[in-house]
């Protein structure tokens, strides 16, 4: 095969030592390899069982003209003594260093090169009993060249000749010290990633890249596929597995192919397997790996269909082992070909095995697919800071959540969080859909804030500003919608024309779409029974709760705090707090604790905002016991932990509860509106009507609009009874 990797397959597999040697060809075989130089890397391939026969046919040729120069001459000379005779003198003395070191890979490979370079010399029975070579000198030469040392054979060599000008180094050890060296250098280049070097030295010395060096052989490949010549590394693989017979060898190439071929090359590659006499295929051991790594490039790229054996093999590997990795790879590949139904039984085998941003992320964008944004949330939201496309799976969760038609009745702990990130990512579309919601809900006035919000991230985003416009129509604010108006009525046509009856068929179906959606939560909603999720509905400023200690930390990788000082402890935690992630802050406030004065008060302090945050309440009011704390932090943690349990409790129908809880958060603070909407709900279940009735008459005069509905509604049920 012409162009191929490897150059010297004219003479045995194994006939170059380790340091690599020059071979003695035949001048007819010779003739028809292509030329190989610098400006080439083109190399000569033929295969080892070509070179042994015709060498023994040699062998054979030379003792029958023996034979018959014998018989003719009437001589008592035996055929094999007269081939002895004129044999060449062979330098032996590689052999017995080889030996004496006991490397037999070397040893062996100097005997197949001496057979080669002298085809009747036959090899010592024992290396070790080969005589000393009489000259001292030249017999150290060899002895620094057994042990690899290059530069001192150069500098006997320069000495010797120094101190005798008539002495001249064998040619062997001459050509063999040159090879080694240009071995040592393309080793040194590819070490240094010089790829280009790498392929110039190979093409150079092509009596290094047999299968006695397949190191050798590995990098040069390797440097082809760096240099963009992937079919010359294809090549060089297939070689070795056509020619090398080492089996780990041949194990080995295909494991060093399956990291730099494609998918595609390596099923030519591993077409060359080959049966061993029990009937067990070589690469049998690393099928699953292989199989592995196949499926793991087509998570990569959808274009490449793996065959259904690889995937099977995955398959069997995640019954038997149960590694979350092994789901994965299927998940991610099923899901890149759009196989949704059979990725996501792999997500969820990998969380239920090692939950981690990988399968949840998966997992979310099934679930987004199948139309069920509110599991993709919850899902997503814990791993939403691990990467750009985990946030980006998380937001997308969110705008389609808060696009739920029907709008869905959310927990308010579902709605902070969702706000915060909003607000901390200054998202858009999530901003919008809030302000919908807001409509939904019947709050105009919080629609107002967040589509106003939205605007001041994005300026020139046309559905927040008619968004805005519609909260201002439903508020009456006839000033602030011709404000929206002449602001974009030259750029958009259904903004231009809010507040017109709309007469024309030929309505833009997105402002058609959002009113009806308004319209539908004005005549269906029920009254709602809390003001919390209203709360978290408020696009209010997030507050940095306190100053952190001990300077910036980064707290976007994972860090285990308890080896941490209490102050980078604590920065750790704040930091943890401003990127919404509490129940790590409360494990790096823990940490802290052991902190004294300022650094423990401000620890414990933070570890109850975290509980608080993480819905924790019990949590929160321990922790607010660790330490001594301010006044006004004290008493900020019991306002905040009285009112989550009234909360709590009006959920779980105590109503009784809340009123205690309400009345002791009464006695530290003004009870807030939304609150009182709470305590009037509550009297209302008790049975309290009189007491229900007057709150909600005075929070409806403050103009809220759940306080009216709720007293109009009790005042239909009284008029009812009577």
């Amino acid at each position: 095969m012409k162009s191929i990797l490897v150059a010297l397959v004219l003479v045995s597999a194994g006939a170059a030592s380790v340091a690599g040697v020059s071979f003695g060809v035949p001048e007819g075989l010779r003739k028809g390899l292509p030329r190989l130089g610098t400006e080439t890397d083109d190399f000569a391939t033929s295969s080892t069982q070509e070179s042994r026969p015709r060498l023994a046919k040699q062998d054979r040729v030379e003792i029958a003209q023996a034979e018959r120069t014998a018989q003719a001459t009437g001589t008592e000379q035996t055929p094999v003594a007269a081939v002895t005779a004129n044999r060449p003198v062979v330098d032996e003395s590689a052999l017995r260093y080889f030996a004496a070191r006991g490397d037999t890979a070397r040893l062996n490979a100097e005997i197949a090169r001496l057979r080669t370079l002298y085809p009747t010399w036959i090899p010592p029975e024992n290396p070790l009993a080969v005589p000393i070579n009489e000259d001292r000198q030249l017999e150290e030469m060899w002895a620094l060249y057994s042990q690899s040392r290059y530069a001192d054979v150069r500098a006997a060599i320069t000495k010797r000749q120094q101190d005798d000008p008539q002495w001249t180094p064998p040619a062997d050890l001459v050509e063999r010290l040159d090879v080694a060296e240009k071995r040592a250098a393309l080793v040194a280049a590819s070490n240094a990633g010089k790829s280009e070097d790498v392929v110039r030295l190979g093409a150079e010395t092509p009596s290094l890249l047999t299968c006695s060096d397949a190191d050798v052989l590995w990098r040069v490949a390797e440097a082809f596929v760096k240099t963009d010549r992937t079919q010359r590394a294809k090549d060089a693989y297939g070689y070795m597995l056509d020619n090398c017979a080492d089996g780990p060898v041949r194990i080995a190439t295909v494991q060093k192919a399956s990291t730099l071929l494609a998918y595609d090359d390596m099923q030519d590659l591993i077409a060359r397997e080959r049966t061993g006499t029990d009937g067990v295929k070589e690469f049998e051991a690393i099928r699953g790996d292989l199989a592995r790594r196949f499926v793991g490039a087509g998570d990569e790229d959808a274009a490449i269909t793996v065959a259904p054996a690889y995937l099977k093999i995955v398959e069997k590997l995640v019954a038997d082992e149960g590694l979350a990795s092994d789901a994965l790879l299927l998940g991610w590949y099923h899901l890149r070909r759009e196989q949704n139904a059979a990725a996501e039984p792999f997500f969820r085998k990998a969380r239920a095995v090692e939950d981690s941003a990988s399968a949840s992320q998966g997992l979310s964008l099934i679930l987004l697919a199948r139309k069920m944004p509110i599991e993709a949330e919850d899902v997503m939201y814990a791993w939403r800071t691990t990467s750009d496309q985990a946030m980006a799976t998380y937001l997308a969760a969110t705008t389609n959540l808060l696009a739920l038609d029907p709008p869905p009745k959310l927990e308010a702990k579902v709605l902070n969080r969702i706000a915060q990130v909003t607000l901390e990512e200054k998202h858009p579309e999530t901003g919008e859909q809030f302000g919908w919601y807001a409509l939904a809900m019947d709050q105009p006035t919080t629609a107002e804030e967040w589509f106003a919000q939205v605007l001041q991230w994005k300026a020139d985003y046309e559905p927040a500003a008619y968004g805005l416009g519609v909260a201002r129509l439903r508020l009456e604010d006839r000033a602030g919608l011709a404000a929206v108006k002449q602001a974009w009525g030259a750029r958009s046509e259904r903004i231009a024309r809010l507040g017109e009856r709309d007469t024309s068929d030929d309505a833009a179906p997105v402002r058609r779409g959002r009113e009806a959606l308004v319209a539908r939560a004005q005549r269906h909603l029920p009254a709602r029974e809390t003001a919390v999720e209203e709360i978290a509905l408020k696009p209010q400023r997030i507050v940095r709760t306190a100053r952190r200690a001990g300077g910036a930390v980064d707290c976007r990788s994972t860090r285990d705090p308890r080896g941490l000082s209490p102050a980078s402890a604590l920065s750790l935690g704040w930091c943890l707090m401003e990127i919404n992630r509490p129940l790590e802050a409360a494990q790096a406030f823990e940490a802290a604790l052991s902190g004294e004065g300022r650094t423990r008060s401000d620890a414990a302090y933070g570890q109850s905002l975290a509980y608080l945050r993480a819905g924790l309440t019990s949590d929160a009011a321990v922790a607010a016991t660790k330490a001594t704390l301010d006044q006004s932090r004290g008493a900020e943690l019991q306002t905040a932990i009285l009112s989550d349990r009234a909360v709590s409790s009006f959920r779980a129908k105590r109503f009784r509860e809340t009123l205690v809880y309400l009345d002791q958060r009464a006695q530290l603070r003004a009870e807030p509106t939304d609150l009182m909407v709470l305590r009037a709900y509550a009297y209302k279940n008790l049975g309290m009507r009189t007491d229900a009735l007057r709150l909600f008459e005075a929070l409806g005069e403050t103009g809220r609009q759940d306080a009216i509905r709720a007293l109009a509604e009790m005042r239909r049920e009284r008029d009812g009874r009577q």
